[in-house]
């Protein structure tokens, strides 16, 4: 019993601590994502990964890849001037399990900073087999893009699925997904993981099935749901981005199942600061002066 309480107030503190988790916390606390991780093993038909503009703020771009030494050192000099980020998170630009140097930078900062959150987020197509990995990198929140849960709807959603190198055809890769996915999930919440359900909007795509997300997500006992109206690009810039009356209502049904995250801003792969306000194309130039001091004092 006094573990089980334990766990719970563990997982009570992360949740009052991390932007993303909490409303409350997302205009005191501040996170910086690290996007060290390029390579993505599936395609969305609403994601462009390579298009980078100072003024925008949508999942999937960064500025620059980093290096886990480089990561390791923004992390150093973020946290030893704002003592308000308390996450690290590595959300892409591509899918952080399909890419080594996640797991080399989340063993590196854990062991330097101890006392700040460790996130990641996932497409869940490797969750299954780098769950063991995440735990003994110190991961203690985890966000699950789902979006889905029959094979036909996701069928329409991603293009292409590929798996220890192969890439597979479109009914058997999607198959995979749900089901690696689901798995994924609620092996996640048995090891201790706060878990969040991302799920893209795509009016005339998955709408019907968004509820039975939200139904599956509680039942396998995941914290929260953070619902997200589509970008239009890619493929899908023809459909419309869901309004706000369109998005309240869809929440307010599935609150039923599971809590709403309400305050997500779609963040960049390199975001830094709290939601709303982030630094990342101020920390980019700072970090690109800083090398050209360093540069200039070696030569």
């Amino acid at each position: 019993m006094r573990l089980v309480i334990a766990m719970i107030s563990k997982g009570q503190n992360i949740v009052i601590n991390h932007p993303c988790f909490s409303e409350s916390a997302h205009h005191k606390f501040g996170r910086i994502h690290l996007p060290v991780a390029p390579v993505c093993n599936i395609q969305c038909r609403y994601c462009i990964r390579k298009y980078d503009c100072a003024n925008e703020s949508r999942p999937g771009i960064t500025s620059k890849i980093l290096t886990p030494n480089e990561a390791y050192e923004r992390v150093k000099y973020i946290s030893e001037r704002d003592n308000h980020i308390t996450v690290v998170g590595i959300a892409g630009p591509g899918d952080p399990l399909a890419n080594e140097a996640t797991f080399e930078t989340l063993e590196l900062i854990n062991k330097e900073f101890p006392d700040l959150i460790l996130c990641l987020s996932t497409n869940g197509l490797l969750l299954n087999d780098k769950l063991s990995d995440i735990v003994r990198c110190g991961v203690k929140s985890l966000t699950i893009t789902i979006n889905a849960v029959t094979s036909k709807t996701a069928g329409k959603v991603y293009s292409a699925v590929s798996y220890n190198g192969n890439r597979l055809d479109n009914m058997e890769g999607v198959q995979l997904l749900l089901k690696n996915q689901w798995t994924g999930l609620t092996k996640a919440v048995q090891a201790g993981l706060i878990v969040k359900v991302n799920t893209v909007y795509i009016d005339g795509i998955n709408d019907g099935e968004i509820p039975l997300i939200a139904h599956a997500a509680g039942l396998a006992d995941a914290n929260i749901m953070n619902i997200i109206p589509l970008y239009p690009q890619a493929d899908f810039a023809h459909i419309i981005r869901p309004i706000h009356g369109m998005l309240s209502n869809m929440r307010a049904v599935c609150g039923t199942h599971i809590p709403q995250m309400t305050h997500c801003k779609q963040c960049r792969a390199d975001a830094i600061g709290t939601l709303g306000e982030d630094r990342d194309m101020e920390t980019e130039m700072l970090f690109s002066i800083l090398s050209e001091e360093q540069y200039e004092r070696v030569c």
